[in-house]
């Protein structure tokens, strides 16, 4: 999909089994318009079932990662369907990347806010450049930051997730670090190679592992402690069967590199 000015609104670069995938809304700060969100949808489902495909960099083109949802866009059709069906977008997107079988870091540079951060939130990983800054500021405009505050809610504590929702104020890079909303914080100018060789690490794996993993990680969470155990136990059976799981113990044993066949 184009905008105005017919660039895509989406970018994508593939190289050595990482997809690049840029917003490319620059001056509207990368705002989540609903076909925004709907070829960042269509090209997570093309990923999904792209075996070449083994991590995935979500990142923003221009001064910014991303803004949110867009505002004039929402406030030009006031319209009930059009509400529930940019929101339901918003939902299926970040339960996409939850159930994308390769993990997804998200590349933070400039302003995460509102949807934004929820992007950041709902990314397996997160590097941010040391300016990056993060907020939840809907309570500032009215429109309390609610399908934000799902993915924030299930990465940092409770009373920092409220403080950030109440409050609506920017959080600093150091400070999203050590809240748990991003990994790792570096000086802006070596944010694409942190980010290049934390893809690179992932994506010498056994891309089974990592499916079954990422799979396995999401769902535990959902349940009490002993079905947790119950499952889990059933899922590293299952991997030790695998023979990736063969391939890569006797790799390790052997002492040498292991060769994965993904199965």
């Amino acid at each position: 999909m184009t905008q105005a000015s017919d660039e895509p609104l989406l970018l994508r670069e593939q190289r050595d089994g990482i997809v690049r995938l840029t917003l490319n809304r620059p001056r509207a700060r990368n705002a989540l318009s609903l076909v925004t969100m709907e070829a960042l949808l269509d090209a997570l489902e093309g990923i999904r079932a792209d075996s070449g495909v083994r991590v995935v960099v979500l990142a923003g083109a221009g001064p910014a990662f991303c803004a949110g949802h867009d505002l004039k866009e929402l406030r030009s059709r006031p319209e009930r369907p059009f509400y529930e069906k940019t929101f339901a977008t918003c939902a299926r997107l970040m339960q996409t990347i939850l159930a994308l079988p390769q993990p997804v870091i998200a590349r933070v540079h400039g302003v995460a806010t509102a949807a934004g951060c929820q992007l950041v939130a709902t990314c397996d990983l997160a590097v941010a450049g040391e300016t990056a800054r993060f907020a939840t500021p809907g309570v500032n405009i009215g429109l309390f930051c609610s399908t934000p505050m799902v993915a924030l809610a299930r990465n940092i504590g409770r009373k920092a997730a409220m403080e950030m929702l109440l409050l609506g104020e920017l959080v600093d890079a150091p400070t999203a670090k050590a809240l748990g909303l991003v990994n790792r914080v570096v000086p802006d100018e070596r944010l694409d190679a942190e980010v290049e060789a934390m893809a690179r690490t992932i994506a010498a794996k056994s891309p089974l592992t990592l499916k079954i993993g990422k799979e396995a990680f999401y769902r535990q969470l959902e349940l009490p402690v002993a079905e947790a155990y119950a499952y889990t136990a059933r899922v590293m059976t299952e991997n030790m069967l695998a023979r990736d799981a063969a391939e890569g113990i006797d790799a390790f044993l052997e002492k040498r590199t292991p060769v994965w066949c993904g199965a």
